[in-house]
C-alpha cells in the first residue's frame, strides 16, 4: 500500500516515536531576553524589544520598515485598509489559503473574490487570473469593477503557500494592468525569496505571522512590511489606537486598533530571529532527506521550491498524483495512526459557510490540489 511505503520512508528519515506537524524550537536566548523584559517591567506594547524586533525584521527582509503587531491576521487587515480597501469592495484572494486571508478582507466589510492556483507554486496563477479578469472586469474611472456584481475590484492578495513563493512577476503585471495594489500574505514565508527578493517586499505591503507553528514564533504575533515610510507611520499609528503623541493627554484622531505587539512577545522574537538561518538550513536538510526517502514511491512527490525561488520549506508537503487522490484520507489516517502527525491542505474558501456565496473564478487546479496535498512533520529540530 502507498500509505505503508510513506510510513516506512518517514520512519527511515525521522526514526521511531511520535512526531507533531510543527513545533517551535527554543535553543537560544529566549529565556534571557524574556527575563530581561520582565525585569524592565516594560512588558506591553512599549519597550526596547519591540523597536529592536522591528529593526531586525526590516534588515533581514530588506524592507524599509517593519511594524510588529499582535498576529498575522491583524497585520493583513491593517495592510488592506492602508491600501484603500473599503466596504463592499472586492479583494482577489486564493481559494486555496488559510481562512485568515479571507477573514481579513471580511473584517473591513469587503468581499473576497476567489481565484485559482497553479500546480508549480501552489499559489495564485497569474495566467488563469488574467484570463478570468478579461471576462469579468470592466474599467470604471480609475479602477476596474466586477461586471457581474457591480463592485469595485480593489486589491490583489497572493499567499505564499507553505513557504513557496508564488509567481510574483506575473501577479505584479496583472496588478498593474488592472490597477490593483498588491499586498503579499507572506504569513508562512519568512526566509523565502523570489528571484533573490524576500517575499513580502515585492508589493505595496506585505504581512508576516509569528504564530507558534511558524518558522519563528513570538507566541502570537505578526508584522507589516513596506518600503513606503508614510504607510509604515500610518500602520504604527493605526495599530496603537490612533493616539497622537502627548505627555499626558489622550487624543485619538481616527478609529484605531489595539494591535501593537507586546514587548514580551518581541523579546521572544528577537531570540528566535537570531536562530532563523539555522532553522532554514535544518528545514532544507529535512527536505533533502525526505526527498531521498520518498523518491521511489509511485504516485507521490515532495513539493520543491519553484524555479528561481528559495523556499523556507516551512511545511514539507507531499503531492499525490491524480491516480491515487481518492486514497488521501486513508493515507492520512494510516500515517496519523502510526504517530506521525500529517494534515491535508485547508478546505477551499468557497467550501466554508461564510464564503460559499463569494464571487469566484473557475477553480480546477485549487480543487484538485486540495484533494492531493499532505503536510508532513516539519519541525526545525527534526534534521
Amino acid at each position: 500500500m502507498v500509505a505503508d511505503s510513506i510510513i516506512n520512508a518517514l520512519r527511515n528519515t525521522l526514526g521511531e516515536g511520535n512526531f507533531p506537524l510543527h513545533e517551535p524550537r527554543f535553543a537560544g536566548n529566549e529565556q534571557n531576553y524574556v527575563q530581561e523584559c520582565i525585569a524592565s517591567t516594560y512588558v506591553s506594547s512599549v519597550g526596547a524589544y519591540v523597536d529592536r524586533f522591528e529593526r531586525e525584521l526590516a534588515a533581514y527582509t530588506g524592507a524599509r520598515r517593519a511594524v510588529a503587531v499582535v498576529n498575522g491576521t491583524a497585520a493583513l487587515q491593517v495592510a488592506l485598509q492602508l491600501a484603500g480597501v473599503q466596504v463592499n469592495d472586492e479583494v482577489i484572494v486564493p481559494a486555496l489559503t488559510f481562512v485568515a486571508t479571507a477573514n481579513a478582507v471580511q473584517y473591513l466589510g469587503a468581499v473576497p473574490h476567489l481565484a485559482d492556483s497553479e500546480e508549480a507554486t501552489l499559489g495564485l496563477d497569474p495566467r488563469a487570473l488574467r484570463d478570468w479578469l478579461k471576462s469579468v472586469a470592466e474599467p470604471t474611472g480609475d479602477a476596474y469593477r466586477n461586471r457581474q456584481t457591480g463592485r469595485r475590484l480593489r486589491a490583489l492578495v497572493p499567499m505564499h503557500t507553505f513557504g513557496h513563493p508564488c509567481d510574483l512577476e506575473g501577479l505584479l503585471a496583472v496588478a498593474h494592468d488592472y490597477r490593483l495594489p498588491l499586498i503579499e500574505d507572506a504569513a508562512e514565508s519568512l526566509g523565502s525569496r523570489y528571484q533573490s527578493q524576500h517575499t513580502g517586499t515585492c508589493g505595496l505591503l506585505g504581512t508576516l505571522s509569528f504564530n507558534g507553528n511558524k518558522i519563528i514564533t513570538t507566541g502570537g504575533g505578526g508584522a507589516i512590511l513596506t518600503n513606503d515610510e508614510r504607510l509604515a507611520d500610518h500602520a504604527k499609528h493605526l495599530t496603537t489606537t490612533a493616539k497622537l503623541p502627548h505627555r499626558w493627554d489622550y487624543v485619538h484622531d481616527e478609529v484605531g486598533y489595539n494591535f501593537r505587539m507586546p514587548n514580551l512577545n518581541a523579546a521572544l522574537g528577537c531570540a528566535q530571529l537570531e536562530q532563523l538561518p539555522e532553522f532554514l538550513a535544518s528545514k532544507r536538510r529535512l527536505f533533502e532527506r525526505y526527498q531521498a526517502a520518498l523518491v521511489e514511491i509511485d504516485g507521490v512527490r515532495l513539493m520543491q521550491e519553484p524555479f528561481g525561488c528559495e523556499s523556507n520549506y516551512w511545511l514539507q508537503t507531499l503531492v499525490l498524483s491524480g491516480a491515487i487522490a481518492d486514497q488521501r484520507d486513508g493515507i492520512l489516517q494510516a500515517i496519523n495512526d502510526a504517530g506521525l502527525m500529517t494534515r491535508p491542505a485547508w478546505r477551499l474558501m468557497h467550501q466554508l459557510a461564510p464564503y460559499q456565496e463569494c464571487p469566484r473564478a473557475p477553480l480546477p487546479v485549487a480543487e484538485s490540489l486540495a484533494q492531493r496535498l499532505i503536510n508532513l512533520p516539519s519541525s526545525a529540530g527534526l534534521a
